[in-house]
Formats: structure tokens, sequence, C-alpha cells
């Protein structure tokens, strides 16, 4: 199972340097977890670079893997997670969530690096 962090999405969406490095978990949407908070920050992001329509196509893609709201169980988790690594909200959801099933967090972003089960790629250029 594969979680992409929010700016794994973006980098894909946009064609970045690293969009090859998050294909594979992307494409793979048989073994896709997608948190409900990577929806929303995608769906705000590109609504704000582009339109409306294109992010709701974005959206589109994400739901073919497997949504996962943020409940009681989950938040609590990524409480604690958050406080352990020192991570912001919207990041200790996604590891939480990543946990909970059991999955790989896919990410560029520097906050993760070095966490267990956590496939991490430095940020190249200037995407998202």
């Amino acid at each position: 199972m594969n979680v992409v962090d929010s700016s794994g999405w973006l980098e894909y969406f946009a064609d970045g340097p690293n969009a090859e490095f998050f294909a594979p978990a992307i494409e793979n949407v048989s073994e896709l977890v997608v948190p409900s908070i990577s929806i929303y920050e995608v769906f705000k992001r590109v609504l704000q670079q582009r339109d409306e329509g294109d992010a709701l196509r974005a959206i589109a893609i994400m739901r073919q893997g497997m949504e996962v709201d943020l409940d009681t169980t989950l938040a609590l988790h990524a409480a604690k997670l958050s406080v352990t690594y020192k991570l912001p909200m919207a990041d200790s959801v996604m590891l939480a969530t990543a946990r909970a099933h059991e999955a790989t967090l896919w990410t560029q972003d520097a906050d993760f690096k070095g966490i267990e089960r956590v496939e991490y790629i430095e940020r190249k250029g200037s995407a998202p």
C-alpha cells in the first residue's frame, strides 16, 4: 500500500522534476491510499494556480485510490506522531494514515526525511 504526500501529487500533476518518482505509487491505484487531507491540500493549490475545473480533474484522479477520512482514532495517532517527529498537522495525518494502512509514504517534504517506511526524494527545481 502507498500514500502519496500532497507535495508528491502536486509534483506529479505539474510534471515536475520528481514526477517520475511518484508515478509508480500514484498509478498503482489498487494499492493507493488517499488521505482526505491530501484532497483538501491538492484541490486548494490547483484551484489557486489554475481553475476549479482543473482542481476537480485532479481530485477525480486522486479518488481512484482508497479515500481515508480523518476520524478520532486517526487524529489521536496523528497527534502522537506530530509530537514525536515534530511534524505539522497535515504531515502527521499523512503519516498516521500510512501507518494505519501499513503503507509506504512517498514524499519530497524534508520533514519526513529519515522516518521509517517513508520514501523520500529531495525536492528539485521550482515545482510546487
